[in-house]
């Protein structure tokens, strides 16, 4: 057996496997990512958006590879094993295994967090024989925690934290492939910046060189940019919820089961579906017959939010939309509301080393004169939010008074439900 391939890739080139990641990738669990697309439906919107999340574990290792190079040539890993590199190698691999069909569209809808799908999968199949044959019940678990953000190790910070090297790809890529400049990263300056330091006596934590301040800026920047123009742009947005809702209303007549749905891939689903859908919204999506808007105002116009109910309770708000149609000549269904959150979106904290090899932190206070984007990372991030109400047709009425509902407490906004007066 070969101790390594090459694979060719779009973005990053020539991408090198070693012989256990090959064996990864050849797992029933890792090939059905090849039939998930990374960005959901944006292909409505975005040809070129039919990449899959199989092609984003591999860029998410191959970076992985690489800032583990980087760190070894400066003798960064002296104190960690193989097993520990094996491990975040494998977690950056495996990360997406969980994921459902269509990007993150049915965690919205109200189903678990996909990283817990993926973690039950290392233990089960050919996926978990494999790995118990690599490195047994150590490796499972230490690919797990690194997945989860819950490991000790540290590498964790290549795997879930501020400067995450799947955030580096998925930027990259899907700026490549949805043909937009918006998704720019320094990833060259940001890798060779990367350095273990430690933040505590004898505890050692991904960080970042005085340099490569500018890259990480860059990093953050460009997720804003996605975000406004990509991932929250109004017809992605529009079919994104008019897909939740035929899923939810597919499970709840008991067309589709919860393991049908988390198994599925993008067509399988697709099918399933066009089969069950009660309401109609997964054959208009799949003809592109989507909803337009008959509101959108930016979350500057929006009252800071109560509770966030409109991201954590679908239940409720599919109860909401169904009032709000009512009250505007729409049948139930007919009008969606969307209010997209990512809380964690600009968020940064990470050990900085300084040129006189002291170490401070990077926070969302920034640092005075060389580190200014987190200071105005609440305004950006309410720039790239938008209120919309979609609509299958033209309503009656108008919804002027939307932006006080979405920001009411959940015990208002019930009351209303109940016969109540308006929220807020």
């Amino acid at each position: 057996m070969t101790e390594y391939e090459v694979v060719r890739d779009p973005l990053w080139d020539n991408i090198r496997i070693d012989a256990a990641a090959l064996d990864v990738l050849d797992t029933p669990a890792m090939q059905r990512l090849r039939y998930v697309r990374q960005l959901g439906h944006a292909f409505l919107v975005y040809p070129g958006a039919t990449h899959t999340r199989f092609e984003h574990a591999l860029g998410a290792y191959h970076l992985t590879r690489r800032a583990l190079a980087n760190l070894s040539e400066r003798g960064e890993l002296a104190q960690l094993d193989e097993s520990q590199r094996m491990a975040a190698r494998l977690a950056a691999l495996t990360h997406d295994i969980g994921h459902y069909p269509f990007s993150h569209t049915l965690e919205e809808a109200g189903f678990p967090k996909h990283e817990q799908l993926g973690v039950a999968k290392l233990g089960h199949g050919e996926l978990g024989v494999l790995l118990q044959r690599l490195g047994g019940n150590e490796l499972v678990s230490a690919i797990g925690q690194l997945i989860t953000g819950q490991s000790q190790s540290p590498l964790k910070g290549l795997i879930s934290g501020s400067l995450d090297l799947d955030k580096i790809d998925y930027l990259s890529r899907d700026a490549r492939m949805c043909g937009v400049p918006y998704g720019a990263v320094d990833v060259d300056r940001l890798l060779a910046s990367l350095v273990l330091v430690e933040t505590e006596r004898g505890r050692l934590e991904v960080g970042v060189l005085e340099k490569g301040i500018s890259a990480v800026e860059s990093l953050l920047f460009a997720k804003y940019q996605m975000y406004r123009n990509v991932y929250w742009h109004h017809a992605v947005r529009s079919a994104t919820c008019m897909f939740k809702r035929a899923v939810r209303a597919a499970e709840c007549s008991g067309g589709l089961s919860h393991d049908t749905i988390a198994e599925a891939t993008d067509d399988g689903l697709t099918e399933k579906l066009l089969a069950t859908d009660p309401t109609g919204l997964a054959r208009a999506v799949h003809q592109r017959r989507l909803y337009k808007r008959s509101l959108d105002v930016p979350a500057s116009e929006v009252p800071l939010e109560a509770e966030p109910w409109v991201r954590e309770r679908p239940d409720l708000l599919e109860q909401v939309e169904n009032r709000l149609a009512k009250e505007t000549g729409l049948a139930p269904g007919e009008l969606l509301l969307d209010f997209p959150s990512n809380p964690s979106m600009l968020a940064i904290d990470l050990p900085l080393r300084n040129r006189n090899g002291a170490v401070e932190r990077l926070t969302g206070l920034g640092r005075e004169g060389q580190f200014g984007l987190p200071r105005v990372a609440d305004e950006l991030y309410r720039s790239a939010r938008r209120l919309r109400v979609f609509t299958a047709r033209p309503p009656a009425g108008g919804f002027d008074r939307v932006s006080s509902l979405v920001a009411a407490p959940v015990s208002d906004v019930e009351k209303w439900l109940s016969g109540g007066g308006w929220p807020g």
